[in-house]
């Protein structure tokens, strides 16, 4: 059988970026800076920029600009500084791994979980090569076993020819958490990587994880996710020399000069995780707060069962002490807690992996949180498995919909900042995860803040004089500078697009949290799904067209009209409104986008071959 991604096969993932402490150092300089003339302008808007005229329009958007900027704050501290958790040699027995006990003299037992519900077996079966092929320095005890939910017989039959082990259950209850729980309690490896269906991994996977593991208290390594299938693009210059000839590649590297490159056709979906995993969640390592995200993590036994224990037993008090409370006599109070424990210890479910749709980050604020135990966290830098990416908006949004509301529901309904053993910088960085999410609040007010002068006239500001200039124009400079060297050698525009064109997924999954339905489990589609997906877009489209519209009629108000005063105020919300419009087209275009039918390998080929011939 013949996959799509097959002619992607031979491509290689891209370096961990390079630390620079000089970098470093600007960035945070340069941040600092930024903070405080943010913070100045912010004391501006405040206190006199108001239009004390139209306060329902101007206090809205300055609370929206001052929730920004503690979300600008949280991911500065985010983003403070690198500092890699070194890695160690594969240990050559499990005694390498724990603190000195001598029973544990064998080879390191390593169980490979891939979980799977309705993918193609033979998707499947690439996963399970891969596995069996990881290389080790050591002995090592490596185990295989296909998670099948979907209790397929042909799932079966190529766990057997591939001679990997097979487990299934009678129900889905949890789903990929309880497909989890279910497979712990059917194997006994020392760690356990966690693979989705079609999580292929490297052969230097677990010898170049399982080192940080010499550390006792190293709970989980996540590793970045790698989508090897995303579309590469054609580079700019050789682009528009096919449209419009010489004059069109010259165009393209000086366009190239200024914004660097820009592949066209690049990621439709900004599926790329690079700047989630080598920059945000990598720089996390400091602080003991990198999280896990499922596949491509690997996990100690000892930790996931020992965490899963203690809030098993938290559960239990919880619920005992709830029954128990209102009982005045202490020996009744007592007697009937010890007989109601025994019946609540056997209603309550034992979940090592919280039945959540997002169990991976639930795990990692249950580990980080634990009263006992300081278990650690690790960000692995280097790329060591590939994975599919979303082909189509359907599963893109399905995706995020999904982190959105998995991360959201955590936040309302077992938030962590207020509880447990986590160190302030943990719970900023947790903090700053779900502040994320919330900023689909303010940013929809972004959107609709020019949209609103264009058609009323009325600037939220009293006016648009040198001073706001003086207050605004450094920060926004300043800040973008900052975030360059921040970000450096990653094209950050994509993920401030992205951040913004989100607002309606980060918005449905609010409500949806909010009026307290529970987020499903769909499983991304792994194939791309036919048709046109522009009813997933209405929202951005709207406000695309409501700003566009908006402008041609604010422009008649002031060039046909005559209102000349208006002026300055059309000018700053004109360059407003045209990065909002920017921001929407990206997922708008992603919406009607499809491969091209031409072999994907052969026009890379074809493009690389017309760049090597214009240099």
């Amino acid at each position: 059988m013949r996959f799509y991604f097959q002619q992607f096969e031979n491509r290689r993932p891209p370096p961990p970026l390079p630390h620079s402490p000089v970098i470093e150092l600007i960035w945070q300089f340069l941040v600092v800076v930024a903070l405080v003339l943010g913070a100045n302008y912010l004391r501006w808007r405040w206190t006199s920029s108001l239009n004390m005229d139209a306060l329902w329009f101007a206090v809205p958007l300055v609370m929206a600009e001052t929730l920004s900027y503690v979300g600008l704050v949280l991911f500065t501290f985010n983003l403070w500084k690198l500092r890699d958790t070194p890695r160690q040699a594969p240990p050559a027995s499990a005694r390498d791994c724990v603190h000195d006990t001598p029973d544990f003299e064998r080879p390191v037992a390593l169980d490979v979980f891939i979980t799977t519900y309705s993918e193609e077996e033979e998707l499947v079966r690439l996963s399970i090569r891969d596995a069996k092929a990881m290389r080790y320095p050591h002995a090592l005890d490596l185990r295989v076993h296909v998670l099948d939910d979907g209790k397929r017989a042909a799932m079966r039959a190529v766990a057997e020819e591939e001679g990997v082990n097979y487990i299934t259950r009678s129900s889905n209850i949890g789903f990929k958490a309880g497909n989890l729980r279910n497979a712990l309690e059917n194997t006994s490896g020392d760690f356990i990587i966690i693979c989705d269906a079609d999580t292929r991994l490297f052969p230097t996977f677990a010898e170049h994880t399982l080192g940080y593991f010499r550390d006792p208290d190293v709970a989980w390594v996540q590793t970045p996710q790698w989508f090897y299938d995303i579309p590469e693009g054609i580079p700019l210059p050789v682009y528009l020399r096919g449209k419009i000839g010489r004059p069109g590649e010259w165009l393209g590297r000086a366009v190239e000069k200024l914004i660097g490159e820009y592949p066209v056709g690049r990621d439709p979906f900004i599926n790329d995780p690079k700047m989630f995993y080598d920059i945000i969640l990598r720089r996390r390592n400091w602080a003991n707060a990198a999280f896990c995200c499922g596949a491509g993590s690997i996990h100690r036994r000892e930790a996931v069962m020992q965490a899963a224990l203690r809030a098993f037993a938290l559960s239990v008090d919880k619920e005992v002490s709830r029954y128990a409370k209102d009982i005045g006599d202490a020996e009744i109070r007592a007697d009937f807690s010890d007989a109601m424990r025994t019946q609540v210890i056997l209603e309550t479910e034992f979940t090592p992996y919280k039945f959540h749709v997002s169990e991976d980050i639930y795990t990692s604020i249950v580990l980080h949180n634990d009263v006992d135990r300081r278990w650690k966290s690790v960000m692995h830098p280097e790329v060591e498995s590939k994975m599919l990416s979303p082909q189509d908006l359907l599963s893109w949004m399905i995706q995020r919909f999904k982190y959105a509301g998995g991360t959201l529901d955590i936040c309302f309904r077992d938030n962590p900042l207020f509880r447990g053993r986590m160190t302030p910088a943990q719970r900023l960085m947790y903090l700053s995860t779900f502040w994320s999410y919330f900023g689909a609040i303010w940013n929809l007010m972004f959107l609709a803040a020019p949209i609103i002068y264009f058609f009323t006239g009325i600037p939220p500001l009293s006016s648009y004089s040198e001073s706001f200039y003086w207050h605004a124009v450094p920060f926004i400079v300043v800040n973008e500078i900052a975030f360059m060297f921040g970000m450096w050698g990653v094209w950050q525009w994509e993920g401030k697009a992205s951040y913004l064109s989100f607002f309606s997924v980060n918005l449905r999954a609010l409500w949806t949290v909010l009026k307290g339905e529970k987020i499903k489990f769909p499983v991304t589609p792994k194939e791309r799904q036919e048709g046109n997906f522009l009813r997933l877009v209405i929202p951005q489209i709207v406000v695309s067209a409501l700003t566009v519209a908006g402008f041609v009629f604010a422009c008649f108000r002031v060039f046909g009209l005559g209102v000349s005063e208006e002026l300055p105020s059309l000018m700053v919300n004109a360059v407003w409104a045209a990065n909002n419009v920017l921001v929407m087209l990206p997922i708008i275009r992603a919406a009607t986008w499809s491969p091209p039918e031409e072999d994907a390998a052969g026009m890379e080929a074809a493009a690389a071959g017309a760049k090597q011939g214009a240099l």
